[in-house]
């Protein structure tokens, strides 16, 4: 603290917009996909508690693209107290979530003197060799004392908190814990209706694609049609407006295609369904055994969240350009419940390959244990957050 006084206090911390009001949990995110957690979390909470709001802060990466309804990015005071306090006037949390490590000891210590509950969560064993304290080596130690609750990413970072100084007691080792997305709701009736119109059709989905990648998609179903004659491709454009560019592309093509958004229905001559409408991915995974998820072959975006077709059960297959969701892609792939492409040429052959049931069965089996993977540490960690904004008293 007595660093943190003389600190330069030239970079004057300002807030985003107006202060939030009622309850406020303060989440901090230190990767990408601790973003997401936080956001997966967020979404919970506030189906719960629809009056909460949540402050989102970030160091160690990018910001997000998207964040949920309720949740106001802010960024992270410098380590000086006329920022740290700043910040903590403005945003009065009722509780903090700190999430991996690189730990922040005036910001926390300041926190702490406020009497805000500290939750670290996801602690990660890298995460507190911090170079800028070796030289005060019981730094890390006193700030982990102000957490109330540790929830340790493996058991060599749990062993590394209690080496630190961390009670026991407070001290849970749950594995990684991962934003596996809210389960999307579909028609069940419409899915049955379709399901009979489609029987024994092999069905692949191009889910949310970008109009840069809808060549290869037509290009890939060509080559598949080849070994499966009454393969059926469904197109869901991540822009609705999309729709007219896509239909021209089928049409130059020579495509027999039916378009959603007009009330088309398939029939057996049918080679394209253009999914053109929104709201409706909880339909069209539900229907495809087999999902490739757009924005991952076009550059610039990203991908796409593979959560939400595995939950589903519906195989995944992705394109090399998904740093935005990088680690999702990384656990699905490690347990062999989604497979990467490179082009066109090479998303035919998983296509033609997942055909099969019993190939597309597994991948999706496998998918379905790592979307339900850590769902347990997920609800205790909701419950105990509950429980701790229940017993807050404002700040």
């Amino acid at each position: 603290m007595a660093i943190a006084r003389r600190s330069d206090p030239a970079a004057v911390w300002q807030p985003s917009g107006p202060a939030p009001e009622g309850e406020v949990v303060w989440g901090h995110a230190t990767s990408p996909q601790r973003v997401a957690l936080l956001c997966h979390l967020a979404t919970r909470l506030s189906a719960q508690r629809p009056d909460l709001e949540i402050v989102l802060t970030y160091s160690e990466t990018s910001p997000p693209d998207k964040v949920p309804q309720g949740v106001t990015i802010e960024a992270l005071p410098a380590e000086n107290l006329k920022d740290i306090r700043r910040f903590l006037d403005h945003t009065r949390p009722h509780l903090c979530l700190w999430t991996g490590g690189l730990l922040r000891p005036a910001l926390i210590g300041e926190a702490a003197a406020r009497a805000i509950p500290l939750m670290l969560i996801d602690a990660d064993e890298s995460a507190f060799d911090d170079a800028r304290f070796r030289w005060l080596p019981d730094i890390t130690r006193a700030t982990l004392k102000h957490f109330g609750l540790i929830f340790a990413a493996s058991a060599n970072a749990a062993q590394r908190v209690l080496k630190l100084g961390a009670s026991p007691e407070i001290v849970t080792m749950t594995g990684p814990l991962q934003a596996t997305g809210a389960i999307l709701q579909g028609d069940e009736k419409e899915r049955d209706r379709l399901g009979q119109i489609l029987t024994g059709r092999p069905i692949w989905l191009a889910a949310r694609i970008a109009l840069a990648e809808t060549e290869a998609m037509l290009r890939a179903h060509r080559l598949s049609l080849r070994g499966a004659h009454r393969q059926l491709l469904v197109i869901v454009p991540e822009m609705e407006s999309d729709g007219d560019a896509i239909e021209a592309q089928l049409i130059e093509s020579g495509w027999r295609y039916a378009r959603w958004s007009r009330g088309e229905d398939t029939t057996e001559a049918t080679q394209i369904l253009l999914a053109d409408t929104e709201g409706e991915m909880g339909l069209w995974y539900r229907l495809a055994p087999v999902t490739f998820l757009g924005g991952s072959l076009a550059t610039g975006i990203g991908g796409r969240d593979p959560f939400e077709p595995a939950a589903l059960g519906s195989a995944v297959l992705y394109g090399p350009n998904v740093g935005r969701h990088l680690s999702a892609y990384s656990r699905l792939a490690s347990a062999g419940a989604a497979r990467i492409v490179k082009d066109a040429e090479t998303l035919a052959s998983a296509v033609q390959r997942l055909s099969a049931p019993d190939q597309a069965a597994a991948m999706a089996h496998a998918a379905w244990e790592v979307v339900t993977q850590g769902a347990e540490a997920t609800d205790q960690l909701l419950d105990l957050i509950q429980d701790a904004l229940d017993l807050a008293e404002a700040p």
